[in-house]
């Protein structure tokens, strides 16, 4: 069990860094393009979002691959 929460740290690792590159290309970009209205969101996804999402996802990862949520016998 140890084994599959290490793997999967790496998993939670790799889909905070794919989120982080959707919420700025896919998202905030074109959103920046926009203008106008758009701009709020935009700034949210860049400023708010990302960072939060980042720290989080690869914190959890991190911690996984650590060892920190293995059963201690």
């Amino acid at each position: 069990m140890n084994a599959i929460k290490k793997i999967l740290g790496v998993v939670w690792m790799v889909l905070g860094a794919y989120a982080v590159y959707y919420l700025i290309v896919n998202q905030a970009i074109t959103l920046w393009n926009k203008g106008g209205e758009n701009i709020i969101p935009a700034v949210i996804y860049t400023v708010v979002l990302c960072p939060m999402i980042a720290g989080a996802l690869g914190m959890f990862g991190l911690y996984s691959l650590q060892g920190e949520f293995d059963e201690k016998d």
